[in-house]
């Protein structure tokens, strides 16, 4: 296992192929669970890095042409038609566990955890239906909650079925401004805090032993919790960490930094922070911060939404 600041890893392993007919497109129409996100100039990343090593710098600009993208994180309630329609099995059950942070695991339960991030804890049975790993259902209580405990594999074999694909990181960005421009969050530049701005789901306290959940939530919200931004979109920052398409690459001329990145082959980036950020400890709920995990890597936090490409013959591209 591979430590990281917010998301733990697992060992780079070669995943089963998914079966043959996740390949099939599925039967709904992706309009129904998205929007449209308008083309031209996206902007991607920042010239004021707060984590500098992470590669959040420049500020840049880059064209992307229309496309379509989930107005949530794919949901428990989705996911489960997915898994009824081809049999899939996700990373996590294949492996047979996966990491459930401390708070959300049963007392009872004998754990392990990692050295130094005690807090995310190796749970036995813990996948996207029994999340906690403690053999309850999650569809009997939150079918309209984001699915979690997917990687990247699983992410890519839902959004095939879907007829779709994974955002780029530019992407993403671009939808996650809602059209604001040069902006730190979807909202605006207005700062989250512990005591009475609560624009996303993010950790109130001090972490990681105690979350006050003046939000709402000590956990994970509903896929379409809090106010969507300027595009339709929900939760772009906070809940749980998305998926991307593109690996994950940091320009960096300084030692230490390529030293991590020799140990992330093949890591794809992540995007978005979760509910256990705070700025004190993970301040990656920003729309410029990045991070990267192995695409067998599975958590309680850790989701994914769809994006679609618009076809010309539907909505040609203008400038």
């Amino acid at each position: 296992m591979t430590k990281g600041c917010c998301t733990p890893s697992r060992p780079a392993t070669t995943p089963q192929a998914p079966p043959a007919n996740c390949a099939k497109r599925a039967d709904f129409d992706a309009a129904d669970d998205s929007v449209e996100i308008p083309g031209g100039t996206a902007l991607v990343g920042t010239n004021m890095p707060l984590i500098a090593d992470d590669g959040e710098a420049p500020l840049r600009k880059t064209r992307i042409t229309p496309f379509r993208l989930g107005k949530t994180c794919v949901s428990n309630s989705a996911f489960a038609r997915f898994v009824q329609a081809t049999g899939y099995q996700t990373d996590a059950e294949r492996y047979g566990w996966s990491f459930v942070f401390w708070s959300d695991v049963d007392d009872s339960m004998d754990t392990q955890g990692i050295p130094g991030l005690e807090w995310w804890r190796k749970v036995d049975g813990a996948f996207w239906s029994d999340p906690k790993g403690n053999g309850s259902c999650i569809l009997d209580q939150a079918e309209d909650y984001p699915v979690v405990h997917m990687s990247w594999n699983d992410a890519v074999a839902y959004a095939k079925w879907a007829g779709g694909r994974l955002p780029t990181e530019a992407e993403w960005e671009h939808a996650a401004r809602g059209g604001l421009g040069d902006v730190r969050f979807p909202w605006g530049l207005t700062e989250p805090d512990d005591t009475d701005q609560f624009p996303c789901n993010i950790w109130q306290g001090s972490f990681p032993n105690t979350n006050t959940g003046a939000d709402g939530y000590a956990g994970l919200a509903p896929a379409e919790a809090f106010k969507p931004n300027g595009y339709g979109l929900y939760n772009m920052v906070g809940n749980n960490w998305e998926w991307s398409a593109d690996p994950f690459k940091v320009k960096s001329l300084k030692k230490q930094v390529r030293a991590r990145l020799a140990q992330m082959p093949g890591f794809k980036l992540v995007k978005g922070g979760s509910a256990l950020c705070h700025k004190s400890y993970c301040y990656r709920y920003r729309i410029a911060a990045r991070t990267g995990n192995s695409p067998g890597s599975t958590t309680g936090y850790q989701g994914f939404r769809v994006a679609w490409d618009i076809r010309k013959a539907e909505r040609p591209y203008s400038s």
